[in-house]
């Protein structure tokens, strides 16, 4: 069980849940993403389809392989039942130490355990000078309720 469980019927119960996706992606642990999907969930990722979590550690192993320095954030949009809308940007730099920042949207399904069955993700990055920064790893408790800018 990964609570809170579908379905979200409150604020509270999915905001949590995005903050725990949040918190997890930025542990950049493979193994410990993967633990919050279902052994058959699918995925979009940009132009990628992957399904499982043998496919989804070996995507984020390579993802992480070359998106350096990475911090996520991650923002409720809506919500319904079992399903949520999440708008989110991370920062990472290349091998070259190009910094970005990538911007995104995921529309995500849940099955009754509370674990992710589906995950779309549509995603666009912006090369950044390191400079306009923002995203310095997990989100501190003073950040909790800052809404994400648009830019």
């Amino acid at each position: 069980m990964r609570p809170p469980l579908p379905p979200f019927v409150d604020m509270e119960s999915a905001e949590a849940k995005v903050r725990a996706a949040e918190n997890a992606w930025n542990t950049r642990d493979p193994e410990t993403v993967a633990q919050a999907y279902t052994e058959d969930c699918v995925w979009r990722n940009r132009d990628e389809f992957i399904t499982g979590h043998a496919e989804i550690i070996d995507f984020l192993k390579r993802k992480w392989a070359k998106e350096n320095g990475y911090a996520l954030r991650k923002e409720l949009w809506g919500f319904r039942n079992n399903r949520m809308a999440v708008r989110f940007q991370y920062e990472w730099h290349d091998d070259n130490g190009q910094w970005y920042r990538s911007y995104g949207n995921e529309l995500w399904e849940f099955a009754p355990d509370g674990r992710m069955s589906r995950r779309e993700a549509s995603i666009n990055d912006t090369p950044i000078p390191e400079s306009h920064r923002r995203i310095f790893g997990p989100r501190a408790a003073a950040e909790l309720n800052t809404p994400l800018p648009l830019q």
